[in-house]
């Protein structure tokens, strides 16, 4: 199975005594999470607070961003999740992701809803190069830029930033694009990797929307 993280560890209370304590995992970087961690004092024992659900949630999803839960990626699924949302729309994860959702937000840990997908081994994109005219649809479908290229140019899908999202496909127009067996599983640094690729992509889109904005005011 591709995913769920085996180094997830459901978030509890610290233990902690006057002398030490362990702090929790805040598997974020800073520049995924810039929020400021305070701690407050009871009874003479500072104690870190446990992150926001959305943010375990996020943590604990596979980064794979493919939408097939109906949000438009990770993060968001999350923090439908924390609103109440259902936690079996993610097949990447399969059962064993669900598990671990259920034991964060106290929901039943029902079965995958197969209406969203069926798990399975980690698959990439790849294009067919005698095929491709360069249209430049499939960069723009990419949730983590792992497709480079150029309008009228060739494109090429690097590997090792493929999710495996499936996205890149429908928008192609000549059908160059197939999905390959990875012959690797999902890792948690894949994990990471996606979901900061994922978060740059979406403030440079955001930066280009404003400044088009901007000219056409």
């Amino acid at each position: 199975r591709p995913w769920p993280r085996s180094d997830i560890v459901v978030p509890s209370r610290c233990q902690s005594s006057k002398s030490n304590f362990s702090p929790p995992d805040h598997r974020a970087s800073a520049t995924d999470r810039p929020a400021a961690i305070q701690c407050t004092r009871i009874a003479g024992v500072t104690l870190p607070p446990s992150p926001p659900l959305a943010d375990r949630l996020d943590d604990a999803l596979p980064q794979t961003q493919c939408r097939r839960c109906g949000y438009d990626g990770c993060r968001p699924y999350a923090e439908a999740i924390a609103g109440g949302v259902a936690i079996n729309r993610c097949p990447p994860g399969g059962d064993d992701l669900i598990a671990i959702l259920a034991s964060l937000t106290g929901q039943p840990a029902s079965a995958l809803d197969r209406t969203r997908g069926e798990p399975g081994p980690l698959a990439v994109a790849r294009v067919d190069e005698t095929l491709c005219i360069g249209c430049t649809l499939c960069l723009e479908a990419c949730p983590v830029d792992a497709i480079v290229g150029a309008a009228k140019r060739m494109h090429t899908v690097l590997p090792a930033w493929c999710t495996g999202c499936e996205l890149c496909l429908p928008p192609c127009p000549v059908d160059c694009i197939a999905m390959v067996p990875a012959g690797r599983a999902w890792s948690p640094e894949d994990a990471r990797t996606a979901r900061s690729r994922y978060i740059h992509r979406n403030q440079r889109r955001a930066r280009a929307n404003a400044t088009t904005a901007t000219r056409a005011s």
